[in-house]
This record gives structure tokens, C-alpha cells and sequence, in this order.
């Protein structure tokens, strides 16, 4: 059996879980996000540029998870053409587009500056 024994105060413990209980994340989410669609829609190969300017992205919270989902509206034949530039696709005639990773160089200074600016709000509490 374990016992655990305190001697002290949990003060600063608990000033700290209560300004994370405050404190909201959504805002910085809301910045990155919306650098996210910049980033998207700069780096998006254009050929009409509708799939350019069709990014955009839902911040949700639930259950102390914080999610941010990028989409892009522009179908084609029921098929997302920001997927079909990604991975590539065939075409009506038997040939093959090849696709282009346009994504994750666009998103990766998006994520880090993510990672850096929650961390820094975390540690700032």
C-alpha cells in the first residue's frame, strides 16, 4: 500500500489550477487559425484559384480538448479538389494528375507557432 504525506501549504498549487480553470485558450486558437487559412490559401497550386479561396476552419472545445479543423468547400464531382491537388487523381481519360504537397509545408509554421504560443500562455499562468 502507498501513502502519500504533506506537510506545507497548496497555495500556489492551487492558485495555479484555478487560473487554468479561467483561463481560455480559444482566443490564441482563433489567431492561428485564421493564419492557418492565410497559409492555405497562399500556398494552394491555383488554376482557377476557387479552391484558394475556399479555406477556412471551426475552433471546438469539449471534454478540456481543443480542436481546429481546416476546410476547403470547393467539390468537384463530389470529390474535395484540395484532396485531389494534395494526393493526386485520375482523370476522365485514363491518365493520372500527380498530386503536390502543398499542405504540410503551409501548415508547419502555422503548428509550431502554435505549440510555442500555448506553451508560453501555460507557463506564463
Amino acid at each position: 500500500m502507498f501513502y502519500l504525506e504533506s506537510k506545507g501549504s497548496f497555495k500556489n498549487a492551487e492558485a495555479f489550477l484555478q487560473k487554468m480553470a479561467r483561463f481560455d485558450i480559444s482566443s490564441v486558437l482563433d489567431t492561428y487559425a485564421q493564419a492557418g487559412v492565410h497559409a492555405l490559401e497562399t500556398a494552394t497550386p491555383r488554376d482557377s484559384g476557387l479552391a484558394a479561396g475556399s479555406w477556412d476552419y471551426e475552433v471546438s472545445a469539449g471534454g478540456g480538448v481543443y480542436t481546429i479543423s481546416w476546410v476547403n468547400n470547393d467539390v468537384e464531382n463530389g470529390f474535395p479538389v484540395a484532396i485531389m491537388l494534395q494526393y493526386g487523381h485520375g482523370t476522365g481519360t485514363g491518365g493520372y494528375v500527380q498530386g503536390q504537397d502543398y499542405i504540410n509545408p503551409a501548415m508547419k509554421p502555422i503548428f509550431d507557432k502554435i505549440a510555442e504560443q500555448v506553451w508560453k500562455a501555460v507557463t506564463a499562468l
